[in-house]
């Protein structure tokens, strides 16, 4: 079926439509992947956007059921030059559209990428839509000026369930999992580091978590613009001084708020299988996953109380912060690579040690 893809300047983009028919909108964005586009889709952290895929051929390994990282597909919808026609791997269950199509998620094919890459690292991130069949240009481009922008939206509610669960009830210490749209990839490696894992919604009250004796925090990932989730930084706050905190990606921008930290929208994001980043202490070089639109201001940060600890090699925006006095650290990639290079699983480690020392 005919499809199109239409920018909020008025540029419009002619190619094949799969997975579900009908329209999506929002924030367009691309990722540099060349593989992991099933973990791409599964991420709460793409809730609101419409990913394009750089990589030319996607789809030729199909979808698997173990590389599944949340109840749903999550993106608004998604780009490609050329969806493969086949797929080939003893893993896979089922073909890219069909996942697309069971999740009504919207996908087009035949779109130049690299005119459409160049674009958004010109002018940035833009509001955009996926419509299919025959549609009017005029009234295609209004509907994508009057779709919502993704800056003071609080997506997390969006993809955090109402209800607390255990993902693991096995092991000497107990771990709370501040869901802001929390990866199965980060609750697979804290079980496997022999910690209980309790996951409660990010809005949870802070008395609550702290009625679950628990033995550390992790400030999950998650979508969206990080400021415009005051509830949850405030709860962060009451909890932050009384357990070992782990924050990741959007954990990152919260625990810097508690901190007196800002945060502001990137130009074009950061979303990719390969951004390299330093880690100031030991001078080391680490390959990352990365998916987010916002990052923290380091320069609002104090200095007498929070260390940079990671830098981003391609930009120096600030990639993880430590406390200097309480057990804290967090960092802005995504450790639990999923997908990804395993370069900064240590973290996990570390984590883990911080916790037994409590």
């Amino acid at each position: 079926m005919e499809a199109h893809l239409v920018i909020e300047d008025g540029t419009v983009f002619k190619g094949e439509s799969f997975g579900a028919s009908g329209e999506s909108c929002g924030e367009l964005i691309f990722n540099t992947s060349m593989t992991g586009y099933q973990e791409i889709l599964y991420d709460p952290s793409y809730k609101g956007q419409i990913v394009v895929m750089t990589y030319p051929l996607i789809g030729n390994y199909g979808v698997t059921e173990e590389d599944v990282e949340s109840g749903k597909v999550h993106a608004e919808g998604f780009v490609v030059k050329e969806r493969s026609k086949i797929y080939s791997s003893w893993r896979a269950v089922k073909p890219l559209d069909v996942l697309l199509y069971e999740h009504g998620v919207t996908g087009i094919e035949g779109i130049d990428t690299r005119r459409l890459t160049v674009m958004l690292r010109e002018k940035g991130a833009v509001k955009a839509g996926i419509f299919t069949g025959r549609n009017n240009a005029k009234k295609m481009v209004e509907k994508v000026k009057k779709s919502r922008d993704i800056a003071g939206v609080d997506l997390v509610k969006e993809v955090v369930g109402n209800n607390p669960y255990f993902w693991s009830k096995e092991g000497s210490r107990k771990v709370v999992v501040l869901d802001c749209g929390v990866k199965y990839n980060t609750l697979r490696l804290l079980s496997e580091r022999g910690m209980k894992v309790l996951v409660m919604p990010a809005g949870t009250p802070w008395q609550d978590v702290v009625k679950e004796k628990p033995d550390g925090i992790l400030v999950s990932n998650g979508p969206g613009d990080p400021a415009a989730v005051p509830y949850v930084v405030k709860n962060l706050a009451n909890l932050i001084e009384r357990y070992p905190v782990f924050g990741i990606c959007f954990g990152i921008q919260l625990i810097a708020q508690v901190f007196g930290g800002k945060t502001y929208k990137l130009k074009f994001g950061h979303h990719g299988a390969n951004h390299p980043v330093k880690d100031l202490n030991t001078g080391r070089i680490y390959i990352t996953v990365q998916n987010h639109s916002f990052c923290v201001d380091m320069d609002t940060l104090d200095k007498n109380d929070i260390e940079t600890t990671h830098i981003n090699l391609n930009d120096n925006t600030l990639e993880g912060i430590a406390h200097k006095k309480f057990p804290v650290f967090a960092v802005q990639f995504h450790p639990e690579h999923a997908p990804g290079p395993p370069d900064a699983v240590y973290l996990f480690d570390r984590f883990r040690d911080m916790v037994e020392l409590r």
